[in-house]
Order: structure tokens, then sequence, then C-alpha cells
């Protein structure tokens, strides 16, 4: 132990002023002083096999302070009339219920690349595979499918993407007699 009062001695007002700047403020630096003594101490012995003494003191004092740093982050209150998990929920199931339609209305490639790869889960290779196309050619197909059943869910359901390319709102069509 005798090696960690050494080190900490020689190192502890060079710490303190690299938390107090980090931190801004002199009570976290010394609480964070106190945290990172505990830890040194609890080391023991091992303590003494560290190659760099200071270098590990300053990396538990920086983990420390990212730690105290991520317990601080500021919220907001969000507004209560936010749209939740069950909207948008009920927004997908409305959503489910024009896709058959306008599956339906698209060409008989489109509407087997869609089923197999995007609905049944098939892999784009297996989807190549099966349709004995290369596999460029099944992944050309699959994104040139998507994109005619986004353009054909916009106008048909008048589907409005968001910023992050999520629903934000359509208008639903009824099903198929």
């Amino acid at each position: 132990m005798n090696c960690l009062m050494t080190a900490w001695q020689q190192h502890v007002a060079e710490l303190r002023g690299w938390l107090r700047h980090r931190l801004g403020n002199p009570a976290d630096a010394e609480d964070v002083l106190q945290d990172l003594f505990v830890r040194a101490l609890r080391q023991k012995e091992r303590f003494c096999t560290v190659g760099n003494a200071r270098a590990w003191l300053f990396e538990v004092a920086r983990n420390v302070v990212v730690d105290r740093l991520r317990g601080r982050r500021e919220t907001i209150e969000l507004p209560a009339d936010l749209a939740g998990p069950e909207d948008e929920a009920a927004a997908v199931e409305g959503l489910v219920a024009c896709l058959p339609r306008v599956l339906s209305e698209l060409s008989a490639a489109d509407r087997e690349a869609i089923v197999l790869c995007d609905l049944q889960g098939v892999p784009q290779q297996e989807f190549a595979r099966r349709t004995g196309l290369s596999l460029p050619g099944a992944k050309s197909r699959v994104q040139r499918a998507r994109k005619r059943l986004r353009a054909r869910l916009s106008e048909a359901c008048q589907v409005r993407l968001d910023a992050a390319g999520r629903v934000a709102d359509f208008v639903p069509r009824p099903p198929l007699a």
C-alpha cells in the first residue's frame, strides 16, 4: 500500500486541477478524487504492479467523470398528447390493411419480390436462386419493386413519410372484395 500512497501524493494535485477543469465545480472534483482513491485502495497489492500509476489514475478519473456526466443528462418533459407506441401500432395496422390492395396492383414480378423477400423473409440470395437471377440482378429487382411499392402506397393510400422515413400519415383504402 506504500506504493499507492506515494503515487497518490505525487499526482493528487495534478488530478485535482484536471478534475476541476473538467467538472467546473471544486466540490464535484473532490467527490471524484475521493471515489478515485477508494477505487485505487480496492486494487490493494495489484496497484503496485501497475506500470504507470499516473496513467492508471487519470484513466480511472476519466471514467468516473464520464459516468457522472452520463448521470446528469438533461431531460425534458414530453407533451402528454405525444403519439405513443399504441398510436403507432394502430397506424401500422391501418397501413397493413392498405397493403394487399396495393400489392395486387403491382406487376407479378414486383409482387413476388416483395412477398418473398420482405414479407416472408427469404434472403435475396435464395430469391435469386428461385427466380434464376444473378444475385446483383435479384437485389436490383427487389430494390426496384420496393421503390414502385413505395410510390404506389404514396399515390393510392396517400402515405406521407416524416424526416426519418417513418410513416407519418396516410388515408386507408377499402380492402379488396
